[in-house]
């Protein structure tokens, strides 16, 4: 695995946090990941938590809304976002009613940042503890990406395309698209078997001529991949018969968890692009 080399499949970037994103021929990478990745979020005014799938029970459309920059991004200057609603309706982020029409749409008060609270949170179901008082946490943002930012824990998060042969094959009826796991690259690794990633963890990638990644942890996973969204249907089956088959050690949590990709952190930055290779260089 040292000296194996792969190629860029997609690139994912998602302006809004838990909405559904874009994909992208080509990217800059910045310390801050994608170029404009989570670079907004919601917050319900109610209990001051960053809105998130992760609590379909208070949010149940949230991975209906998408979210796409009205033009390309630079590293001086992030222009404002549309974001479409389930229904078909259009709001830009410079629209002075736009937290009006966000509220009337989720029934909730929210209003949307581009900057974290001081210690920002979000809520997560469990579904294994529905019906508890314990079936909600209250879980940190930003765990290993800078402060004030709308990262779940690392400003990147990879994923391989053996990985999610894997789980095809451990459950054929299920549909294990990358859209599932919101990966910001997809490395293609080719006729690899298994969860390849899980042992990138600890090493460094390079991807192109100048792109420098940590590899820090494996992605431990919540119920968002077995949600709906766009045209995936809701399935538990993803997590029950997927991805609970690949419980690895997380060095974050101090246990092994059903996990699926690894998060980064960038050591070096520059553009990649479609079709680069990604190499194990340490």
């Amino acid at each position: 695995m040292e000296n194996s080399a792969f190629n860029i499949a997609t690139i994912w970037r998602y302006p809004v946090k838990s909405m559904m994103g874009e994909e992208l021929n080509a990217s800059a990478i910045t310390a801050l990941g994608v170029l404009g990745d989570r670079a907004f979020a919601l917050v319900d005014e109610e209990t001051g938590k960053i809105v998130s799938a992760k609590n379909p029970q208070k949010w149940p459309s949230f991975f209906y809304y998408r979210a796409a920059f009205a033009s390309a991004p630079s590293t001086s200057n992030l222009p404002p976002i549309w974001i479409t609603l389930p229904n078909g309706a259009l709001v830009r982020s410079d629209d002075a009613q736009r937290d009006q029409i966000l509220s009337d749409a989720l029934k909730r008060k929210v209003t949307l940042h581009n900057s974290a609270p001081e210690k920002p949170t979000l809520e997560q179901f469990w579904p294994e503890y529905a019906g508890q008082s314990n079936e909600v946490s209250q879980e940190a943002v930003a765990g290993d990406a800078p402060k004030g930012t709308f990262f779940d824990y690392a400003t990147l998060h990879l994923l391989t395309t053996s990985s999610l042969d894997r789980l095809n094959k451990l459950y054929p009826e299920g549909r294990f698209e990358a859209r599932r796991f919101r990966p910001n690259i997809v490395v293609d690794t080719g006729k690899l078997e298994g969860f390849v990633e899980n042992d990138w963890v600890g090493k460094t990638v390079q991807i192109g001529d100048s792109v420098k990644l940590a590899i820090t942890d494996p992605c431990p996973r919540c119920i968002m991949p077995t949600l709906a969204q766009g045209d995936l249907p809701r399935d538990l089956g993803v997590m029950n018969k997927g991805i609970m088959q690949n419980r690895v050690q997380v060095p974050f949590a101090g246990k092994p968890l059903p996990s699926i990709g690894v998060y980064a952190r960038v050591i070096t930055g520059g553009v990649i692009k479609h079709g680069d290779v990604l190499s194990i260089v340490s």
